[in-house]
């Protein structure tokens, strides 16, 4: 599998969208498109041509289980790794979104500085 290079993160708490484009970018080295929604999310799928998609679970409009459901059904990115990030991490939060699609779940708050490490793990255990 490629190098990851293109990150989409959906988030719609400003602070934490900029922090995580931020740390993904400066530290990691990531091309990062930032949306504050599921659907500014799917306008920005055949621009940015995400390789790995980090989702907000908890949103208005189009929640994330909403938003990945939409994205699944695009084919072009149907299959295109995606990673919840939520406060919402008890094993059974877990499996529940591992179950609609998801690749794996990230803790918020989330440590900005190993943020970038921790979306290279995700993705070279995906990538074997």
């Amino acid at each position: 599998m490629p190098q990851l290079e293109r990150i989409l993160c959906v988030e719609d708490d400003p602070d934490i969208r900029a922090i995580a484009q931020f740390a993904l970018e400066k530290i990691g080295g990531f091309h990062v498109g930032a949306v504050e929604s599921g659907q500014s999310a799917l306008a920005e799928l055949p621009h940015l041509k995400p390789q790995l998609i980090l989702l907000d679970v908890m949103m208005p409009g189009m929640d994330g289980p909403e938003t990945l459901a939409a994205i699944r059904a695009l084919p072009e990115f149907a299959q295109t790794p995606i990673a919840f990030m939520t406060a919402k991490v008890q094993p059974s939060e877990i499996e529940h979104f591992k179950s609609l699609g998801a690749v794996d779940v990230i803790a918020k708050p989330f440590e900005p500085t190993t943020l970038p490490d921790r979306i290279r793990e995700l993705w070279d255990s995906i990538s074997v």
